[in-house]
């Protein structure tokens, strides 16, 4: 069906163009015009008829094609256990404030979704730098990890939390000269997949959140700070 499809979608712009080209240009021919003429407003009549036929096919195409609903979960009376959800912010924690408005932003996006399955996270990185470690990275660790600790002991429960920060150390880029996040974005989300099916947890310089909670995550929604 589908090669049929397409079959009559080529083929059909094709008979088209050449039916309306050849209307037009006999027409045109028969005015007995000079050959530059004549060759010059055959080029236009087969632009302009490419264009009307390729337009009737599309319509005619709408008209054979059914539609065809794609697929989706049901979540309306809450998600299930075996769906559990992390949304997590993957970014560069740079300064005590920026942090705190990361956090913020975090707890009122958990909030506006109260649901014991739908956690949280933030997914960080230091900003690149031209050592292992600056003098600033431990106060930035530190704060973070109080602030998701604040939010868990406010919202969760003993067995269950619901705040997780997922933070790397900086390793060397040779190719760009710099101690950065591997990989930057890409390279958290691909550690932390891993990390939530058990992988490569000292791929995480400082994990908080309790590991039953995350290691029974299913889904990832990923959201950028903005």
């Amino acid at each position: 069906m589908k090669f049929k499809t397409h079959t009559f979608y080529v083929f059909g712009c094709i008979l088209l163009t050449a039916t309306i080209t050849a209307g037009l240009v006999y027409k045109a021919y028969c005015e007995n015009p000079e050959a530059w003429l004549f060759n010059l407003i055959s080029m236009l009549c087969l632009l302009g008829a490419s264009s009307v036929g390729i337009a009737i096919v599309n319509w005619i195409t709408t008209l054979r094609t059914s539609p065809k609903p794609l697929p989706k979960m049901d979540f309306s009376k809450g998600i299930p256990d075996d769906s559990r959800t992390l949304v997590v912010i993957p970014t560069l924690i740079t300064s005590v404030k920026g942090i705190e408005k990361l956090v913020e932003e975090l707890e009122v996006r958990f909030l506006g979704n109260r649901d014991k399955n739908l956690v949280f996270g933030l997914l960080t990185d230091f900003k690149d730098a031209d050592q292992a470690v600056m003098p600033e990275d431990a106060t930035l660790v530190l704060t973070v990890s109080e602030k998701i600790n604040e939010l868990n002991k406010k919202y969760g429960t003993e067995s269950d939390d619901f705040f997780f920060l997922f933070h790397r150390s900086r390793r060397w880029n040779a190719g760009e000269k710099k101690w950065m996040g591997y990989e930057r974005k890409r390279g958290k989300l691909g550690e932390l997949n891993r990390l939530l099916r058990g992988e490569d947890k000292e791929r995480f310089s400082k994990v908080i959140g309790s590991k039953k909670s995350y290691s029974a995550v299913k889904y990832v929604i990923t959201l950028d700070t903005d």
